[in-house]
């Protein structure tokens, strides 16, 4: 079975999420490099293993959030779609079984809120993983804290977990804002269509979605 350790180890993967990442911050955008990859693949496989999904479930769940980016070294606008692309390309070489790929393809394909929706647990884990990554390390320069409300609203996110308690059929992005640095409603201006979209991913897999924020509940 490979695993997202043996993708971690491609080196074409590797290179992808790395110049993602570089031109990502040529345009501005928060971090999505090896960081941000790593964190949401041990998140959804974490998500997959508390509700208890096989193993195998589990593994795609995680390479599919580790490689969701790699479209960005083509663009950003419909970068689910290239990622899926280039994706299909690396697994391929790495002789993972057809059904596997398309698993990881269509999760990757459709982990973007613009226009993407979750059509499969293993997309939904995925969408989960990805969007619950909100916290300061990803902000790449302090100067632009004050006229760039994404990098602010990063940078106040102290700490972000997502708990997942598979007996209440409740998953929760629980998020800790400095609210010196940003208010919480910024959070809600940038990021209310990531909360529906993880709405959605957390109902395809049977369970509400709660947002809790310096203990308050939001959503």
């Amino acid at each position: 079975m490979i695993t997202v350790e043996d993708v971690k180890k491609n080196e074409l993967a590797k290179l992808l999420i790395k110049k993602s990442d570089e031109i990502l911050g040529v345009i501005g955008y928060t971090e999505h490099g090896e960081r941000h990859a790593s964190l949401a693949a041990s998140i959804a496989y974490n998500i997959m293993d508390r509700l208890k999904y096989p193993e195998k479930q589990a593994h795609l769940a995680s390479i599919a959030a580790y490689l969701h980016d790699i479209g960005n070294v083509i663009n950003r606008d419909y970068h689910a779609q290239t990622g899926a692309i280039l994706a299909h390309l690396i697994l391929s070489e790495m002789k993972m079984p057809t059904d596997d790929i398309m698993e990881i393809i269509a999760a990757i394909g459709n982990h973007d809120e613009k226009d993407g929706q979750p059509v499969s647990d293993v997309c939904a884990a995925a969408i989960l993983a990805d969007k619950s990554d909100v916290h300061s390390s990803r902000v790449r320069t302090l100067e632009m804290i004050k006229q760039d409300i994404h990098d602010r609203v990063n940078y106040a996110a102290k700490s972000s977990f997502l708990r997942v308690e598979e007996e209440k059929k409740l998953i929760t992005l629980v998020i800790k804002i400095d609210t010196s640095i940003s208010q919480v409603m910024e959070y809600f201006e940038i990021f209310l269509s990531r909360m529906l979209v993880c709405r959605r991913a957390a109902e395809f897999l049977g369970l509400k979605f709660q947002l809790e924020i310096n203990g308050q509940r939001l959503l």
